[in-house]
């Protein structure tokens, strides 16, 4: 089953454990990305998993190629070029300090891009999946241009299409999110969103739900995934239901609508130590479950499973095996050594 990802991959700047931007000499480099983060989780569970985005060709470039080679994603499709490698710089939050995140990825390679770099005919010969985020047509209105034109290609190649709506205020406004994702829609069959992102690209709104008091209500879900279905004839929306308790302590849940019935996951208390990823953890979960012709219900388990997961992981990446993941999903969550 060939997946392919389209998105940016930035270099991750941060400080050693818990220390800000401002009290640092030291920040470790990764690489990392919403799309790719996806790419890589799939590699792991055995997909034929592809990425596409645009590198430049010295060496730091190369190294955000090799960083995705050596968990055995396909990069035969990245085109090299342009100046730069975009940057972010992450701040791990804790207790009531949350994480902050700081955007350097003006003028980088894939913002710079242009749609006929990319050969969309090409790369979806074969595709069972294509997935986008919100995150990659918000970087300018050439992203935007390219992520209809793969998407339109996925759909005549008969490929599924899901679309992550993950709408970042720091990259667009809502209107220009709005805009671009309605034209977007039009080729998705399965929407992803958390907690907020339906309100803030489409303006539908849970009913008593207040995400910074950290209270969340599973009736007003089930109502933004009926309207989600009924704009678009979506074929499923699933949504992640996160409570944060604070920056360390999240409840971590999911609910996923096939146009007829709803299908919650279990509920899991977690200790975090990186979130970065978590989304796209639970996006890769969820691709790899119904690729693999799991229910429903057994898709969203393992994709909140295999989230959970990756909250117990440094950097973006997603390092674990279905093994572990469906260990977790059939209920033995106790944590304990394995000898």
């Amino acid at each position: 089953m060939k997946v392919v990802t389209f998105g940016e991959l930035m270099l991750r700047l941060e400080p050693p454990g818990y220390l800000r931007f401002v009290q640092t000499e030291n920040l470790s480099a990764t690489f990392g990305g919403a799309e790719a983060n996806v790419a890589i989780s799939l590699a792991n569970f055995g997909a034929d998993s592809c990425y596409v985005t645009k590198l430049p060709s010295h060496e730091i470039g190369q190294a955000a190629v090799n960083s995705l080679r050596k968990f055995g994603v396909n990069t035969q499709y990245i085109v090299r070029g342009g100046p730069r490698v975009g940057i972010y710089y992450n701040e791990r939050g804790a207790s009531q300090r949350g994480s902050k995140c700081i955007y350097d990825r003006a003028g980088s390679s894939i913002q710079l891009s242009k749609p006929e770099d990319f050969d969309w005919k090409q790369i979806m010969q074969g595709t069972s999946w294509f997935h986008i985020t919100g995150i990659t047509p918000a970087l300018g209105p050439n992203l935007v241009q390219s992520c209809i034109e793969a998407a339109e290609e996925a759909h005549k190649a008969g490929a599924t299409v899901s679309l992550d709506l993950n709408y970042r205020a720091k990259l667009w406004s809502r209107e220009e999110a709005n805009k671009a994702m309605t034209e977007l829609c039009k080729y998705v069959d399965i929407c992803i969103a958390n907690e907020d992102d339906a309100a803030d690209v489409f303006g539908i709104k849970a009913e008593n739900t207040d995400t910074t008091k950290g209270e969340l209500s599973t009736e007003g879900y089930k109502s933004v995934a009926r309207q989600l279905v009924e704009k678009f004839a979506f074929k499923k929306v699933a949504i992640t239901l996160r409570t944060s308790i604070n920056a360390n302590r999240n409840d971590w849940q999911a609910l996923l609508y096939d146009g007829k019935d709803f299908f919650f996951s279990k509920k899991y208390e977690i200790w975090i130590v990186d979130r970065v990823g978590g989304g796209d953890s639970f996006t890769a979960g969820l691709i790899y479950s119904l690729l693999s012709g799991k229910s429903n219900q057994e898709a969203v388990e393992f994709a909140v499973a295999a989230s959970c997961l990756k909250h117990t992981i440094e950097g973006d990446f997603n390092m674990v095996s279905v093994a572990e993941v469906e260990k977790l999903a059939s209920g033995n969550a106790s944590g304990r050594i394995q000898r």
